[in-house]
């Protein structure tokens, strides 16, 4: 069966400690983070092994992810940042490190430049044995460049984000190019309104959870459920506590695994 996961700080306001504290309390099985400092990693990574909770992957570095296609010190320098989350996987055990691409309508087109630093990435997460999952933004042509090229290399894969799917390339579907690479999910919900990123719970807005789960049970991935959500201030769950929020989203995430069960 798969495990239901959640990320580490959905909910904001709480330490380390208390967030994997909530998430071991709701009955969540997996989670992940962004990339902190090494030493903050290893003792997340601590406090998620003595509740038992898998962490299973970490959020590279994005907020300057196109200059990886631009020449100079700034694309150099968000090289660094990605191989140093590579180095964070490695030192806190966790095996998948999820990179964002490009960002952005205008993103840089492909070139030699940023495949040199991609390339560069892959070979370093080679020699740490830690996996790259592509995460699908808004340009197809990048993931599937990415996806094509590294194909045969067992420590690359996709991680499938199914609301980015919904809401930065409205009628396009991913995993019939690239469910054979799927390695890991990023499950939530919106409107399919383009560029509006919610990340509500599944069944919350207007997702097609039937195709999303038959997606899954038929891609042969045996992975993680994992949720990428947020309680953000205003509606739906504005009002809502830490635990009725997390209840909510842990109901969510049960009736998606039963909905991916294989017949």
């Amino acid at each position: 069966m798969r495990k239901i996961g959640i990320n580490l700080h959905s909910v904001k306001g709480y330490g380390d400690s208390e967030a994997a504290e909530l998430l071991a309390s709701h009955g969540f099985e997996a989670t992940f983070s962004d990339t902190y400092s090494a030493e903050r990693q290893v003792e997340i990574a601590e406090l998620l092994a003595k509740k038992g909770i898998s962490y299973d992957t970490l959020h590279a570095p994005f907020d300057r992810i196109n200059d990886m296609w631009r020449e100079g010190e700034d694309g150099e320098r968000m090289c660094e940042r990605l191989i140093a989350a590579v180095d964070n996987c490695a030192l806190a055990g966790v095996p998948t490190a999820i990179v964002h691409l490009s960002s952005g309508v205008h993103a840089p087109q492909i070139n030699d430049v940023g495949i040199a630093r991609f390339t560069r990435l892959v070979k370093h997460a080679e020699k740490k044995g830690v996996v790259v999952a592509f995460e699908n933004q808004r340009k197809l042509a990048n993931i599937s460049w990415a996806l094509e090229t590294f194909e045969a290399n067992a420590h690359v894969g996709f991680c499938w984000d199914c609301g980015h799917e919904g809401c930065f390339s409205p009628g396009r579907e991913y995993m019939p190019l690239f469910s054979s690479q799927l390695v890991a999910l990023h499950i939530h919900d919106n409107f399919a309104v383009f560029n509006e990123d919610r990340h509500m719970l599944p069944f919350d807005a207007s997702l097609d959870f039937e195709r999303i789960a038959r997606q899954i049970r038929t891609s042969g991935y045996g992975g993680t459920l994992m949720l990428e959500v947020f309680k953000k201030d205003g509606e739906p769950y504005g009002n809502m506590s830490a635990d009725e929020y997390l209840s909510r989203a842990y109901a969510a995430a049960t009736a998606l695994r039963k909905m991916t069960d294989n017949d």
